[in-house]
């Protein structure tokens, strides 16, 4: 294989020329009862979100950067009961995406305006236009569960593999 053709081309990007990609710090840390997981990726906000009424069942909550189009089923496709794309699940996770990670880079993130004022999730999400959009929820699910599985690696200060790509020394 031609060196070249894996060497990051001149004028790249800083990011693309390193081994490690900045973390952007939280905005504020949350608690995780209600929200375990949110992240901005694939396109989209997307995160786990606990039920309100049964402590067994989770629902799976996303909204498509763009075209603003949400939805929220249980991890199993069951579609959610609690008024469509503007559900409480809906709800909880964006107010948890502002505060992991701030209005302003959600705002951007989804392709919302802010107006002047707008400092929370019930503001963002009063300026999102879409409509009910194709399920994610086994993809996300999926996602979370890998993330949990990391709480169960027994401590080591032996290299793990399939961390590699890990951002160490974040902040030194």
């Amino acid at each position: 294989m031609d060196a070249d053709a894996v060497a990051p081309a001149v004028g790249a990007a800083d990011w693309e020329r390193r081994s490690v990609v900045r973390v952007l710090p939280v905005a504020r840390p949350r608690k995780l009862a209600k929200v375990p997981f949110v992240e901005l990726a694939d396109g989209a906000l997307q995160g786990v979100v606990s039920s309100g009424s049964d402590i067994a069942r989770v629902y799976v909550s996303a909204i498509a950067a763009g075209s603003h189009e949400a939805s929220c089923s249980t991890n199993n496709n069951r579609p959610c009961g609690g008024g469509g794309v503007r559900c409480n699940h809906i709800r909880a996770l964006v107010d948890e995406a502002v505060v992991q990670y701030g209005i302003t880079q959600v705002a951007r993130y989804l392709r919302v305006e802010l107006d002047e004022g707008d400092a929370t999730g019930g503001d963002l999400l009063r300026r999102l236009t879409g409509g009910a959009g194709p399920t994610v929820a086994a993809r996300v699910f999926s996602r979370f569960l890998a993330h949990l599985s990391y709480l169960e690696v027994p401590a080591t200060t032996e290299p793990l593999p399939e961390l590699h790509w890990f951002p160490s020394g974040v902040g030194s």
